[in-house]
């Protein structure tokens, strides 16, 4: 039996929930999915142009482990951008370092602590607006 994964240790979630291509209607795409833990060592390694024994130490996973999320997460794209689909960025053995919450009218990320505060963009929003991201 194989052992159980490991949670990966995020900063914050994505601020967007997918990408979709240009001029199509979402009804008329398909979709790939790409796990909040591979949009994670994207954003490490090429955005913040980490290396990889410090994008796995700021992950919580050995350096062999972030490469193989990181080769799945460009498999992911690479599949989005030559077929045309949409890419959501959605779940994964996930471990957020603080309770985040998205505003669902306008789907900003607010910072969650003990109590909450309704998104800032929103003048009409309440607390049973805000989704919990974490677990």
């Amino acid at each position: 039996m194989p052992r159980p994964k490991q949670e990966r240790r995020i900063d914050s979630p994505p601020l967007m929930l997918g990408f979709k291509p240009f001029g199509i209607k979402r009804n008329a795409l398909e979709s790939v999915k790409l796990q909040i833990d591979e949009y994670e060592a994207i954003r490490l390694l090429d955005y913040e142009g980490l290396n990889q024994e410090q994008a796995s130490e700021r992950m919580n996973v050995s350096r062999p482990t972030l490469t193989r999320i990181y080769e799945n997460a460009r498999k992911t794209i690479a599949k989005a951008l030559m077929e045309g689909k949409m890419i959501l960025i959605e779940g994964g053995n996930v471990q957020f370092d603080r309770l985040w919450f998205r505003c669902k009218r306008c789907y900003k990320l607010v910072d969650g602590s003990e109590n909450h505060l309704p998104c800032k963009d929103c003048e009409t929003c309440n607390d049973e607006e805000l989704q919990l991201i974490n677990k």
